[in-house]
């Protein structure tokens, strides 16, 4: 494998050093072969809908279009390539007849992956192939390094992570998925806005972290000379907006945690959080199914979609609580126990490992993560989370261990948080608390005491119902993709 890769790496260089000698003659010929800007009055998709039903080889209409050479036919008197730009792929035909012999030298210079914009007739050939031929072209910008192997493309993918502009030229389907997820953020924002929720920005950075349970990342202002945290959450600020007076207030952007990675966690992700003032997690319910299927609709025209083989109805969205959840797949009812020890004891008789830290809340907590999330594939809204877990969702009326709170699953996955929040400034100052002291006894994501928020608190906050939407899960749900690395255009990777 080692005399295999060398063997690779001497052939790409030497055709690295053959590029860099027909650069050379475009310059010794006067070309200056990084280009200027270049008129387009088509993309291959204008083409296509415009000359679609041309008959013959008559010439149908003059064009300009600009893209990269990513096929090249034939070097003798005429050459046929392929020209492809944003909207996917033209054939284009070249012939020493109609360029001459001075441009027809400057076209047996290019290569593949070179960008060029030319001006040519549109036609059919003999076989039916809608092309344009060449009246005269100028080099964009030279290629100086080879592309991937054009019948095997690029199949590595830690290549196509880490160098995303070659995954985008070698894989078109790539380039769809971003176009999808374009789709799909427009949704969300069109949904909202129509629903008269306004569109905020609250800082990126902040000297508390807080809003969720998670590790942040930690930086410095040197003028300042302190620490500040990129945030975990935007919530607690949208909630001073609550508070402030706006009813309905939403926002789209990156939020940063410290921790693992996988095909479902990335350090920075995108979320929208939304809050609407006199209203509860019901109303939060309804919002987040339409806002998935709105999404679904914008990007498949369908609530009906196959996500890694499964048949999934979006539209098709049952409640649950996650006692209850538990207590069907495991016979267990944890909320029945009177001790925690109770709850211990029925962790242990069906394997579920528990911190010594945890109350009845977080042993069926862990249960639900060990034994439930994994298997709920269809869409379901899980509710009544234990309080213990929930330090900023509003107790439940009538059973206080429990908080007015759901998570919306898909395929195994989280996609959605969202609760009644806690308005009670007393309780908030209670809860924040008992969070310190989990903090203390070795839980680094539990949530810090946050003073400002909770006199904020003190002015009075109307019930609102809040929620969290995963938008980069939304994405891998809606363009069947395995790995949040899929649908982020840049996700982060291990330094080299």
């Amino acid at each position: 494998m080692a005399k295999n890769f060398q063997q690779q790496t001497i052939d790409e260089n030497e055709l690295i050093k053959i590029r860099r000698e027909k650069l050379q003659s475009f310059v010794e010929r006067g070309i200056e072969p990084f280009g200027m800007r270049f008129e387009v009055t088509h993309h291959a998709s204008d083409i296509r809908k415009e000359f679609g039903d041309i008959e013959g080889e008559v010439d149908a209409g003059e064009v300009s279009i600009a893209g990269r050479i990513m096929a090249i036919r034939g070097h003798g008197k005429a050459a046929f390539a392929t020209l492809t730009d944003k909207s996917g792929s033209i054939q284009i035909y070249f012939k020493l007849d109609i360029l001459g012999e001075e441009k027809y030298s400057e076209f047996k210079l290019l290569d593949i992956g070179d960008i060029i914009g030319l001006r040519g007739q549109v036609f059919k050939t003999k076989r039916g192939e809608l092309t344009v031929r060449v009246e005269d072209f100028t080099l964009l910008a030279k290629s100086l390094r080879p592309l991937p192997e054009k019948f095997h493309g690029l199949k590595d993918v830690e290549i196509r992570y880490r160098q995303r502009y070659l995954d985008l030229i070698m894989n078109p389907e790539v380039r769809q998925t971003f176009i999808k997820r374009n789709k799909i953020i427009k949704a969300i924002r069109k949904y909202l806005d129509e629903r008269d929720f306004l569109e905020v920005a609250t800082p990126v950075l902040s000297t508390i972290a807080g809003g969720a349970a998670a590790r942040p990342f930690i930086t410095h202002h040197n003028a300042l000379d302190t620490d500040l945290y990129l945030r975990i959450a935007t919530e607690l600020n949208l909630k001073r907006l609550i508070i402030g007076g706006f009813e309905r207030v939403y926002e789209m952007g990156r939020v940063f945690r410290n921790e693992g990675m996988d095909v479902r966690h990335n350090p920075e992700f995108t979320s929208v959080e939304i809050y609407q003032a006199y209203g509860d997690w019901r109303d939060l319910v309804e919002v987040t199914k339409g806002i998935v299927c709105a999404a679904a609709q914008a990007a498949l025209g369908t609530t009906k979609i196959t996500y890694q083989g499964v048949d999934i109805d979006l539209s098709n969205t049952p409640q649950m609580s996650m006692n209850e959840a538990v207590k069907n797949k495991t016979g267990k009812d944890f909320l029945s126990c009177a001790t925690v020890d109770e709850a211990r004891a029925l962790a242990d008789s069906i394997g579920v490992a528990y911190e010594k830290r945890f109350g009845i809340g977080g042993i069926l907590n862990a249960v639900f993560e060990a034994k439930v999330e994994d298997d709920l594939i269809q869409p379901i809204f899980i509710t009544q989370h234990p309080t213990e877990i929930s330090p900023l969702a509003k107790k439940n009326f009538d059973d206080p261990r429990v908080t007015d709170r759901f998570e919306f699953f898909v395929y195994g996955r989280e996609l959605a948080n969202g609760f009644t929040e806690l308005n009670d400034p007393i309780d908030q100052r209670a809860r924040f608390e008992e969070q310190l002291k989990q903090r203390e006894a070795g839980d680094q994501e539990a949530h810090v005491m946050d003073e400002d928020f909770i006199r904020a608190l003190e002015f009075g906050m109307p019930p609102t119902g809040g929620l969290g939407l995963g938008v980069d899960r939304l994405v891998m749900l809606l363009t069947d993709s395995p790995s949040i690395r899929d649908v982020l255009l840049f996700p982060t990777m291990k330094v080299n």
